[in-house]
């Protein structure tokens, strides 16, 4: 019998049960869900870059937007006020289109 000791999305366990295969799972504490949902995070960017298909990386990046969208709430937001968040910055500080990479900054004074 394989151990995943992971967080999994809602529908597994029936999708688990409708197979006719039996699991144990139990319900995390606020702060252990936080906790599984930064491992997550970290769980779906790692199959994001072993991703070798653009279709691959995309379902994976789907992945990361609802653990992402999950760690909003646990952090006191819903995803209108993340994307607003985000808005915000990409509107002060610009976004990634322009594919800008910086090199270095000389920090002395003119």
């Amino acid at each position: 019998m394989p151990t995943y000791n992971k967080l999994v999305r809602d529908k597994i366990p029936h999708m688990i049960i409708a197979q006719g295969k039996e699991s144990s799972l139990r319900i995390l504490e606020p702060e252990e869900y936080k906790q599984a949902l930064r491992m997550k995070l970290l769980e779906e960017a790692e199959e994001y870059f072993e991703a070798a298909k653009d279709q691959d990386a995309l379902e994976e990046l789907a992945d990361m937007l609802e653990v992402i969208r999950a760690l909003a709430e646990v952090h006191g937001a819903n995803a209108a006020e993340l994307d607003k968040l985000r808005a915000d910055k990409a509107e002060a500080r610009g976004g990634f289109r322009e594919r800008v990479f910086l090199i270095d900054v000389d920090e002395a004074e003119i």
